[in-house]
C-alpha cells in the first residue's frame, strides 16, 4: 500500500507539527525557578524538543526495546505512542557507551533523495508490520524535511542524546511492530494509545 498523502492531509501535518514545535517552545521558556532539568546549552532545538516529550525520562521505566548499534552506541526506545491525529511518536535516547566519541553514520538519513537533501537526521527509520506485510516510513513535511531529530552529528563519550522520530500510525488493531533503524539491530516495540 503506498503511503501517499494529499496536499489537504500533508498541510494538516505540517500545522500539527508547527503547533507541537511551537508549544514546546512556549513551555521551555518558562522561569528559572524549576527545577527541571535544562537542555545542555549545545543540544539543538530538535534535540530539546524530543527531550521534552519523552515523559520517561528520569523514571526507571523499562524501555521498550534496545538496539545496539556500531562504535559503542545503544538506542533505547522509550515510548511509542499513537495519538489522535493518525500518528506514532516514538521517543528515545541515544547512548554513546564506548571510550571515544561516536559519528554518527550517514545510513541513518536514509537513502530518499528528498531527506538527504535536509541534512543528518533519523530519516531512514521504519516501522514494519509483519502481519499485514506493510512498513511506515518517517513523515515529511510538504518541504520533504523528516518529522525526526536532525543535525546530531556525533555523540561524545558517555553522552545521551534524546531523539525522536514520528510515523503514520498503523490501524488501531496493531500493537506491535518492529522498528528498524540502519546500522542498529531491530527489535519489536509495543504502539500505546
Amino acid at each position: 500500500m503506498s503511503m501517499r498523502f494529499t496536499a489537504k492531509a500533508r498541510r494538516g501535518m505540517v500545522a500539527m507539527a508547527l503547533a507541537v514545535g511551537l508549544a514546546v517552545g512556549v513551555a521551555g521558556c518558562g522561569g528559572g525557578d524549576t527545577d527541571d532539568k535544562k537542555p545542555e546549552a549545545s543540544a539543538s532545538v530538535s534535540k530539546s524538543r524530543s527531550s521534552q516529550a519523552s515523559p520517561q525520562e528520569g523514571q526507571s521505566a523499562q524501555p521498550l526495546a534496545e538496539l545496539r548499534g556500531p562504535e559503542g552506541l545503544t538506542l533505547k526506545v522509550l515510548s511509542a505512542q499513537r495519538d489522535s491525529g493518525g500518528f506514532v511518536t516514538i521517543n528515545a535516547q541515544l547512548k554513546n557507551d564506548s571510550g571515544k566519541d561516536a559519528v554518527l553514520s550517514s545510513q541513518l538519513t536514509g537513502n530518499e533523495t528528498e531527506i538527504m537533501k535536509n541534512g543528518q537526521s533519523f530519516g531512514g527509520a521504519t516501522l514494519v508490520d509483519t502481519k499485514a506485510k506493510k512498513r511506515y516510513y518517517v513523515l515529511r513535511d510538504t518541504d520533504g524535511r523528516p518529522l525526526t531529530t536532525v543535525g546530531v552529528q556525533s555523540v561524545k563519550a558517555g553522552d545521551t542524546v534524546p531523539i525522536f522520530m514520528q510515523f503514520p500510525a498503523p490501524p488501531t488493531g496493531t500493537a506491535e511492530v518492529d522498528f528498524q533503524l540502519p546500522t542498529f539491530s531491530s527489535a519489536p516495540i509495543k504502539i500505546s494509545g
